[in-house]
């Protein structure tokens, strides 16, 4: 049986798309396929540098399709379309984070480059797509790591109207290949934030120095040291203050990725768990007919699905941003930090039920225990992004203003708002659509409506029991609200989309027992700081839930998980 929530190669079939994205997409599933899993598997062991891999994407002009904004583009199927974007990050990450890794970096390198005035800059960096190319994004040192405000990359000036840049940048994916690297750094002349530059440097250049690769993986991320490397008028992509902003405005672009990558990862383990554990006899008995493996599963599965339809909805608003509508930067930080830390818990469940063979060097799922780890940690900790969260929380959960509805965004158009995001400030100014219309369309779903009641109890603490002052200097105790808070947005958007989808009620009220013991969960959490008032810990008790339990419901989703096994197993 085929599960049409979740990625399957066998029957895999966008339709969705224009003709050229399907063929795309298609042939991409075939590459891998054709490659095989012990193929795979082997050069993931063995760290293998992806040249095969860059030369099929090269012959396909698949980055260069994708990822070349129409105002760059020569051609009429190229344009930076966040939807299609979405679905080959999960390709990837089906099969393997490394191959997703080349192609995340190549995003945040060519980030500042499109948002540039530069033309020549913006004309090579296209011409290098089209020859099939990969970027970097050199921001990142090895003594402040992603503290820009401390970069000790200096730009000394040149008699040309140029420079020569000195200093080494730390982590940089892609370095040891890439064709452009944007540098970030400032002028030796040039005091405070008017001395940011962003340039584009080339790591074939003889003043460019490759170091080490810094991790022991086919990822290749990068330390590498510049030695008075000329930068040319040309090469300039920001000065001053635009340069800050592209920094973060690209990071905003290309951490939404994780969230697909994440999902992908755990569409392949689930196939795999699944289908091992339904067809190992422990006891006279086969594995999946213990209760308590039942539920794991279940969990994995309902959570996963949670994933996929909160990421989907979140493209729309992505790809429907504009000056006077900004919702995308909380839903940008949620796909990055919860979409991915829902996926180490679907793989934790999973683990835990198919135990050693987890481990085991024949499987996939023995990389994606590894792997799923990393992307809660890139592009910002979870902890960075749940206090970017929270900037949020007043102005959505009590303050909504009002919004055209945002449809299903799958069209064939360029996402070029994502490339002049201007400054990177206003946060606690940007406004919401009201939240509670997307409950009231499920009020008749238990589960959904008993979250409902904690959602609104959140409320009620953010309007009687808000942190002080005090609380306020006390990020351990935020984080833990942060997380209560993120639990309501998460479940907004996955109510959307599924009304959008039409999602089977079964799974939507599982999931939301799930969504229930999360947030009484974080409740008992927050109860135990230390920093808690007493009306801050009888909120957090007053909060606590039971999920409804129907016995009839569980097992119809169990039915549905059963039915992965054997629904697909990769080609050896």
């Amino acid at each position: 049986m085929t599960d049409p929530l979740l990625f399957n190669p066998r029957t895999y079939d966008p339709a969705h798309f224009d003709p050229e994205t399907r063929r795309l997409l298609r042939a991409t599933v075939g590459w891998f396929e054709d490659r095989g899993k012990r193929r795979l598997i082997e050069d993931y062991r063995s760290r293998a540098w992806l040249g095969d891999f860059l030369a099929f994407a090269a012959e396909e002009g698949l980055f260069a399709t994708f990822l070349t904004p129409s105002s760059a583009a020569d051609r009429e199927d190229q344009r930076w379309d966040t939807a299609r974007i979405a679905a080959l990050n999960e390709i990837f990450g089906f099969y393997g984070l490394d191959y997703w890794y080349a192609w995340q970096v190549t995003v945040l390198g060519l980030g500042p480059v499109w948002q540039s005035e530069n033309k020549a800059a913006r004309t090579r960096a296209a011409e290098l797509l089209s020859q099939g190319e990969v970027f970097a994004f050199g921001l990142s040192e090895k003594a402040h790591g992603a503290d820009i405000y401390s970069t000790d990359l200096l730009l000394e000036p040149a008699g040309d109207g140029g420079f020569l840049a000195t200093g080494s940048k730390y982590y940089i994916g892609n370095g040891n290949a890439a064709g452009l690297v944007s540098v970030f750094g400032r002028r030796t002349d040039v005091e405070g934030p008017d001395g940011y530059v962003f340039f584009a440097a080339d790591s074939r250049h003889p003043a460019y120095h490759l170091v080490k690769n810094v991790v022991d993986s086919s990822k290749y991320v990068s330390e590498f040291r510049l030695d008075n490397y000329p930068v040319g008028p040309d090469d300039v992509l920001h000065t001053g203050r635009a340069a800050f902003d592209a920094a973060l405005n690209t990071v905003n672009v290309g951490k939404f990725n994780l969230c697909t990558a994440s999902i992908g990862i755990c569409e392949h383990a689930m196939y795999e768990a699944v289908t091992h554990a339904h067809n190992r006899v422990l006891y006279g008995r086969p594995v999946t007919a213990f209760p308590h493996v039942r539920r794991e599963l279940a969990d994995a599965y309902v959570r996963l699905v949670g994933m996929k339809l909160f990421s989907d909805r979140a493209v729309d608003y992505f790809r429907s941003a504009g000056p006077d509508d900004r919702r995308y930067l909380l839903f940008n930080p949620m796909t990055k930090m919860k979409v991915t830390t829902e996926g180490e818990k679907v793989i934790d469940l999973m683990w835990d039920v198919i135990a050693a063979k987890g481990f085991e060097k024949d499987t996939y799922f023995a990389q994606a225990a590894v792997e799923i780890r990393g992307l809660p940690k890139l592009e910002g900790t979870v902890h960075v992004n749940l206090a970017l969260i929270l900037k949020f929380m007043r102005n959505h959960l009590l303050n909504p203003a009002e919004y055209a509805p945002v449809p299903t965004r799958l069209d064939a158009a360029d996402d070029a708002f994502l490339f002049r995001q201007g400054p990177a400030r206003g946060l606690g100014s940007v406004r919401f659509h009201d939240w509670r219309p997307a409950y009231d369309a499920y009020a008749d779903v238990p589960n959904v409506a008993r979250f409902r009641e904690q959602a609104d109890a959140l409320c009620d603490f953010v309007a009687d029991v808000a942190p002080d002052e005090e609380q306020s200097r006390d990020l351990d105790f935020l984080l833990s609200v942060g997380q209560l808070f993120a639990l309501v947005v998460h479940g907004q958007l996955v109510l959307e989309q599924a009304r959008l989808t039409d999602l089977d009620q079964d799974v939507l009220d599982e999931l939301f027992a799930v969504l229930v013991r999360d947030f009484s969960a974080h409740a008992v959490e927050l109860h135990g700081k230390e920093s808690a008032t007493g009306a801050q810990q009888s909120w957090a008790l007053g909060s606590v839930r039971r999920p409804v339990v129907d016995a009839a419901r569980s097992a119809r989703v169990w039915e549905r998980v059963e039915a992965l096994s054997g629904a697909y197993e990769m080609a050896p």
